[in-house]
């Protein structure tokens, strides 16, 4: 029996488009679902490397290609915004500072049990131990996912150029990985469990970043964003940026630029 006044029964579509609404805009969720997004192009780069296997040139070009784009959002999304943000350079240089040491010793640790390599396509990683790996890969996608959910703080709406550089960094980094992983023997279900894992936790990463730094002031987003722009630049000189110097040839250069000129047309439609 329906409960009276008419509690219990099937709500129109309205009523259900209005929840929807709802559970996107809340506040952890929205970072959440937008870290999600950023970070999908872990499994669509494996599964693009998984359907149809790709040259290691063509691998590394599109690695340089992402690593001007994250160039890009480091320099005009992070460390740009963090200076603007506050009056004193210390905290720019703090965060820095603090962000590129966190992942030199992280890495470091990561690579001692076995994770170095994570990122390579030649196969390297059959050497190394599947946890490890698995951690490093987290190590490598959260700061950006923090900073991805921290754009939505203030009210304006997700920064188009950060989402972008996310994907679009994403995406060669699991295809170079997902080959030298290929190559070392890993199963294909596997594959799709480190980088769904990744994708989870990355999206996790952003919904807190956006929760956490919510109310929090200037100063404080303007340190978070300077230690993302410390560790991705880290991250960038250790994994992405020698990969497509071996394999992308001389072009490698002018796809770096490419990238980074993308990024920047989009963080100046997004301003």
């Amino acid at each position: 029996m329906r409960a009276a006044g008419g509690v219990g029964r099937r709500r129109g579509p309205a009523a259900r488009t209005a929840d929807r609404a709802l559970i996107w805009s809340n506040v952890p969720v929205e970072g959440f679902w937008w870290g999600l997004l950023g970070s999908s192009s872990l499994l669509l780069g494996a599964g693009i490397v998984l359907v149809r296997p790709l040259s290691q040139r063509v691998v590394g070009l599109v690695m340089a290609f992402g690593a001007g784009i994250l160039i890009s959002a480091v320099a005009y999304d992070l460390v740009e915004d963090a200076a603007e943000s506050t009056d004193g350079g210390w905290v720019l240089l703090v965060g820095l500072t603090a962000g590129a040491s966190a992942f030199f010793v992280g890495d470091l640790l990561i690579d001692r049990r076995g994770g170095q390599g994570r990122k390579r396509s030649t196969g390297e990683q059959a050497q190394g131990s599947g946890g490890a790996i698995a951690l490093g890969t987290v190590l490598d996608g959260v700061p950006e996912s923090v900073v991805l959910g921290a754009t939505l703080v203030g009210g304006g709406g997700i920064s188009v150029a950060m989402l972008a550089a996310v994907f679009l960094s994403n995406l060669p980094e699991a295809m170079s990985a997902t080959a030298g992983l290929r190559q070392a023997g890993t199963s294909r279900a596997r594959l799709f469990l480190l980088w769904g894992g990744t994708t989870l936790v990355s999206a996790v990463a952003a919904g807190v970043g956006y929760a956490a730094l919510g109310s929090a002031s200037a100063a404080t987003v303007a340190l978070v964003q300077a230690f993302a722009a410390g560790a991705l630049l880290t991250m960038l000189v250790d994994t992405m940026i020698p990969e497509a110097a071996e394999f992308a040839g001389p072009v490698g250069g002018l796809m770096t630029v490419l990238g980074f000129a993308a990024a920047f047309g989009l963080s100046q439609v997004g301003g």
